[in-house]
């Protein structure tokens, strides 16, 4: 039952909420769910950090034949983010979302998205994937499009239609394999397809797959929707989707590209360098070419995308450590300053830097919080965001991929300048029409500031403890790397 619980508990609170939309407690109820989540999550993590992975067999029926549910270090971290991050996001919609679109059901519809992803986290069956991956896109188009206008609509429809190409491919991936080895349950598809990528249709549906995970995660080519959508919605809905949609589709790479086909084929693992390189570079600079808060944080993303996709397409242990450690630091960074930057908004009353300005006179308090995450995703020692990009590189130059690891420090100084911007506009320069003393002191409601607060905790604590967290990402990196504790707990000796 406690692997259900992350899935139905936000499932069964979409359903509640959305019947008492109309009713005040309904904010309340969500924040609390939430925060349920996030206990929920933690027993988990600690369970397998203790015991090895877990699972579970919906309906009785023993695996390959039923519906698996299964949890090891990897997801169990996920899910523990997951719960963190739709707590800090949904105390900050609590304000932040206007009452008319709070009745036509945003609570609802973000918790629906945090189960779709938690399932997503934890299904032990490639079908049950796709199952939780239209979960989540249907509840994220209804994120983008509720109580919008043209402006929204515009970005909906572009991360609409990849994502449905996507989908396409994903299906098509599921039915070769399926015909190929008679299963979709992961660990069983795991056994029976070993020393088989030289086939046809196992390299045919590695190569959907590939397509449909890349598409979820925003990496290039298919990357473009995300900078297009990204920036469109309220900024609590831009802070989740930030922690968790392109999250599972990177979550999902490393699952399957290390369950169930084999993690050192050579094309696959060309394909994926390709692809994290130019994702890495491109994202930067679109970044860096940007003039508004949320499109450059949208760039800087994708870029970041590419940095924890190397970790798979380089495949050793310690890539794969600093894939999962830059998961646990760029979330509640990323998330941070997404929040900040919509608090921001509220002040300025515009998200354009050249439309900012006079907030280190108005609130110099918004700056400090404003510079931990900022100098963290930069990778300023002794910061998170060093610890993961130290880790990246030197498993990328021990693998001999130099020219990766030179990209991710380019791609460092290139965001050191456009966070640098935002950070000048925002905090140094004059607002634009004000002077001075004219500049109103900054006073944001309370519950917008404690979930920024809570971000910023931590970030600091991975920052002064990463080797406790680097740990926990050795060992998830482990269990990728040898899944036979996870084949046995799923397949129970079979």
């Amino acid at each position: 039952m406690l692997l259900a619980t992350p899935i139905l508990l936000p499932l069964g609170t979409a359903i509640l909420l959305f019947l008492l939309r109309r009713h005040p407690v309904h904010k309340l109820l969500s924040v609390i769910s939430a925060g349920v989540l996030v206990i929920v999550g933690a027993t988990i993590l600690a369970s397998t950090v203790a015991n090895g992975p877990m699972a579970a067999q919906m309906g009785g029926w023993a695996a390959p034949y039923g519906i698996t549910l299964a949890a090891d270090t990897l997801s169990g971290a996920m899910v523990l983010i997951a719960g963190i991050a739709a707590f800090t996001a949904l105390m900050f919609a609590t304000v932040e979302v206007d009452e008319a679109t709070d009745r036509l059901g945003f609570h609802a519809l973000a918790h629906s998205m945090t189960g779709g992803v938690c399932g997503a986290f934890l299904t032990g069956d490639l079908f049950n994937l796709y199952v939780w991956f239209e979960v989540m896109l249907i509840s994220s188009f209804g994120l983008l499009v509720i109580g919008g206008g043209r402006r929204q609509m515009d970005g909906a429809m572009k991360y609409v239609a990849l994502n449905l190409v996507g989908t396409i491919a994903f299906l098509t991936g599921v039915g070769l394999l399926y015909g190929t080895a008679g299963t979709l349950n992961m660990a069983d598809l795991g056994e029976k397809l070993q020393g088989r990528m030289d086939e046809t249709a196992v390299m045919g549906a590695a190569g959907m797959l590939l397509f449909a995970f890349a598409a979820k995660a925003a990496l290039f080519p298919v990357f473009f929707w995300l900078p297009a959508s990204y920036h469109t919605p309220a900024a609590a809905t831009s802070a989740l989707f930030s922690a968790l949609l392109t999250k599972v589709g990177v979550y999902s790479l490393l699952r399957v590209f290390t369950l169930i086909f084999d993690p050192g084929n050579e094309v696959v693992a060309t394909a994926l360098l390709v692809a994290a390189g130019f994702t890495i570079a491109l994202g930067a600079i679109g970044a860096a070419a940007e003039g508004e808060m949320r499109r450059i944080f949208s760039f800087h993303i994708v870029s970041q995308i590419g940095v924890m996709t190397l970790g798979l397409a380089i495949g050793t242990k310690l890539a794969l450590a600093g894939a999962i450690f830059y998961f646990f630091h760029h979330i509640p960074a990323m998330m941070g300053l997404i929040l900040l930057g919509g608090l921001i908004g509220r002040e300025c009353g515009s998200e354009r830097l050249d439309r900012l300005g006079g907030l280190w006179t108005a609130g110099p308090w918004l700056g400090i919080l404003f510079l931990i995450p900022m100098l963290s995703l930069i990778g300023v020692p002794p910061f998170s965001g060093f610890w993961a990009k130290f880790l990246m590189i030197r498993a990328s130059f021990e693998a001999g991929d130099f020219i990766f690891g030179a990209l991710i420090l380019l791609a460092s100084v290139l965001t050191f300048f456009y966070l640098g911007r935002v950070f000048v506009a925002a905090f140094w320069q004059p607002r634009p029409g004000l002077e001075g003393d004219a500049v109103p002191a900054c006073y944001p409601h309370r519950l917008l500031v404690v979930p920024v607060m809570l971000l910023a905790v931590v970030t600091l604590a991975i920052s002064l403890w990463p080797g406790n967290f680097f740990a926990l990402a050795d060992g998830a990196a482990g269990g990728l790397l040898d899944p036979a504790p996870y084949l046995g707990t799923v397949l129970g000796g079979q």
